[in-house]
């Protein structure tokens, strides 16, 4: 099967006055439809680098990067801003919700900017928040809703426009741990649905729950093992009270 993610021998490098950072060195990793990748590494290792080249929102120095079939570099801004549209779902750490607005009308935002019309806007972005258990949740504003529910409400609206991948940057990095699981379950369901799950993590905790775990260090691949995943299961956690006892 032929990979929906594919990179070549991709480097990035960053010029900074007279200073060259060698960002990427030289990386090539195939991700195929429905797998879930972490890949970890420290700060500076070039995973940040790495995600943004994948959700294109930097293109390579060299190498060629092959998302579902196209080839970036061929593109134009605005057809590389169409397949990140109709492709990619991204989900980050801060949640980046609007506070005046109603979970509902956050994941209506790329539709909106889709063009989509105001009746299926309507009806996509409720039943994205009924696939993360949000149904009853649909007209809180952020500040009404915990930070597990708002990190939820990011990942509905990443899910809206029905992308082939997900794209998270450290998504449980401002979550608790037992609310950290339950984004877990919900990233691991949707790649039991055929969703290709990317995510980026510094902690082996949060890694252990992918399939698949890439680890960089120094702009290379060091290392890419797949193993059995820890299932994300918040049932088997202790309440949240004595969670914190």
């Amino acid at each position: 099967m032929a990979a929906l993610i594919k990179l070549e021998d991709v480097t990035k490098t960053y010029v900074m006055g007279d200073v060259q950072v060698r960002a990427l060195r030289g990386v090539s990793i195939d991700v195929a439809e429905g797998e879930f990748v972490a890949i970890m590494g420290a700060s500076g290792s070039g995973k940040s680098t790495l995600m943004n080249l994948v959700g294109c929102l930097d293109r390579p120095s060299t190498g060629r990067y092959v998302l579902a079939g196209s080839e970036t570099s061929q593109l134009s801004r605005s057809q590389l801003a169409r397949i990140r549209n109709q492709t990619l779902g991204f989900v980050f750490q801060s949640f980046n919700l609007l506070a005046r607005t109603s979970a509902l009308e956050n994941v209506e935002l790329p539709l909106l900017y889709a063009g989509v019309s105001g009746r299926e806007r309507k009806a996509r972005a409720a039943e994205s928040l009924a696939r993360v258990g949000l149904a009853e949740r649909m007209d809180h504003h952020p500040s009404q809703l915990s930070g597990g529910q708002q990190q939820r409400v990011a990942i509905a609206r990443a899910l809206v426009n029905r992308p082939r991948v997900i794209l998270a940057d450290e998504p449980t990095g401002a979550l608790d741990s037992r609310t950290s699981v339950e984004v877990m379950a919900i990233l691991q369901s949707l790649g039991a649905q055929g969703i290709t799950v990317v995510l980026v993590t510094h902690e082996p905790d949060i890694a252990a729950f992918a399939a698949r775990v890439i680890q960089m260090r120094d702009g290379l691949v060091r290392s890419d093992e797949r193993h059995t995943p820890q299932k994300a299961d918040p049932s088997a956690l202790p309440p949240p009270d004595e969670a914190h006892a």
